[in-house]
């Protein structure tokens, strides 16, 4: 089926700015409340949210199979089940809807007021349930830093490195939609030198980790596994994703099961999800990968997206500075090499699932996605433009992730990816 909504050339009769992350081209979907206190699932033109349920029960869907509360719900878990071709459908018809050349939403005031509100009159939910979330560590630049920091430069990456998705399975009751503040942890650290008693207190190393997140619909029973060559079909879209990490608990507690409290505690997504199908235009070329995979590892085409990433850090009362410009683009494993590992052993993915990429570092210093990596664990502090300077994040920053895809035609974007740092509950 064709993917009409793509059409570079169409415009919305709902005004749009020139350099917004939602043109008509992206359609995303997501949850929020309204002005009138009702939760809806949505999506977004401009400044625009639309109210898909409110839509539905107008009759604008007429001729796509969906059940009648498919949008009057909580989440979109039942809709991302739903599979590719609902998907597809749905966006295709929004498309139309708001194409500048229809006029029947357009000119009907009595069915826009129950249909369209502005951003500022609408709260953003979490938009799916995540029942199951696992964060792989995919980016080679990254692994190599934070090798060469912990262990021999020489050594940087593990001999398994290269051949796996390395992935641990995370927290999904702390995964949090954008704006909510992020308390910082508490637990324990490396003793002191001289000491053979931990610390304890308030993270003194609090980081964020620049990702992006896939969301799954169900893909498979327990005991079978999804063939790379299938594996897009079960991605419904991407997130923004700060994954925040308290680098002191981290690096006394990893040792040897992995990450646990240094990474539990909250976890940041973007509230509206872009489907894969809105980033078709946006595929690059995937990373030569040597040595070669073996074989349910190996895929054929573009499966690497170009996705431009930005984290800033926001001191209270001032201005913003930004610390890291990335790409999506520099990730070595895919994510259907991720979601066609993760699957291998039989282990059954549904929808709503999420998967973290892991930290996206670029190749130059300030694509480096982690403070860890930025300031080199400290050691090169970065002077924000107050004039005051951070190693890690402080109390009541807030830390504001971005991204977008570019080319000749179209900009598409995810929106804001943010949160602020508050004090330690002692």
């Amino acid at each position: 089926m064709k993917i009409t909504a793509n059409n570079p050339n169409r415009k919305s009769w709902l005004k749009v700015d020139e350099n917004s992350d939602f043109p008509i081209q992206n359609i995303p979907f997501g949850v929020f409340l309204t002005r009138d206190d009702i939760i809806t699932i949505g999506t977004r033109i401009g400044d625009f949210a639309i109210d898909l349920g409110a839509l539905h029960q107008l009759g604008y869907f007429e001729g796509i199979p969906l059940t009648d509360d498919i949008f009057l719900q909580d989440t979109l878990n039942d809709f991302i089940a739903d599979g590719r071709k609902t998907w597809r459908l749905v966006r295709n018809r929004i498309a139309d809807i708001f194409d500048v050349t229809n006029g029947k939403l357009r000119d009907n005031a009595e069915h826009k007021d129950k249909i369209i509100f502005r951003m500022d009159e609408v709260e953003m939910l979490l938009p799916v349930s995540v029942g199951d979330y696992t964060d792989f560590y995919a980016s080679k630049e990254h692994a190599t830093n934070v090798g060469s920091i912990f262990r021999d430069p020489k050594n940087a990456l593990l001999p398994n490195w290269l051949h796996i998705p390395i992935g641990y399975h995370g927290r999904s009751s702390s995964i949090v939609p954008s704006g909510t503040p992020i308390r910082r942890p508490l637990g324990q650290s490396r003793p002191a030198e001289g000491s053979n008693t931990p610390g304890f207190g308030p993270s003194k190393l609090l980081d964020f980790e620049l990702e992006m997140a896939f969301i799954t619909t169900d893909a498979n029973d327990l005991g079978d596994r999804i063939p790379i060559e299938e594996a897009e079909e079960h991605i419904f879209g991407l997130v923004l994703f700060n994954d925040w990490s308290a680098r002191d608990i981290q690096a006394w507690e990893y040792q040897p099961l992995g990450p646990f409290l240094g990474k539990n505690f909250a976890s940041t997504i973007s509230p509206w999800i872009v489907t894969l199908d809105a980033l078709e235009p946006f595929r690059v070329d995937n990373p030569k990968q040597d040595p070669k995979p073996l074989p349910y590892l190996q895929h054929e085409g573009k499966h690497s997206f170009d996705i431009n990433l930005q984290m800033a850090i926001k001191p209270e009362d001032t201005d913003e500075t930004v610390v890291c410009n990335s790409n999506f683009k520099y990730m070595y494993w895919t994510m259907a090499q991720q979601l066609a590992h993760h699957t291998v052993n039989g282990c059954p993915v549904e929808a709503g699932d999420m998967m973290g990429s892991g930290t996206i570092s670029g190749p130059t210093k300030d694509s480096f996605g982690s403070m860890l990596e930025l300031t080199w664990r400290g050691q090169n502090p970065l002077k924000m433009n107050d004039g005051t300077e951070r190693k890690f994040i402080n109390d009541f920053d807030t830390v504001i992730m971005r991204g977008y895809c570019k080319n000749d035609d179209i900009r598409i974007g995810f929106g804001e990816c943010s949160g602020k740092i508050l004090p330690a509950k002692e």
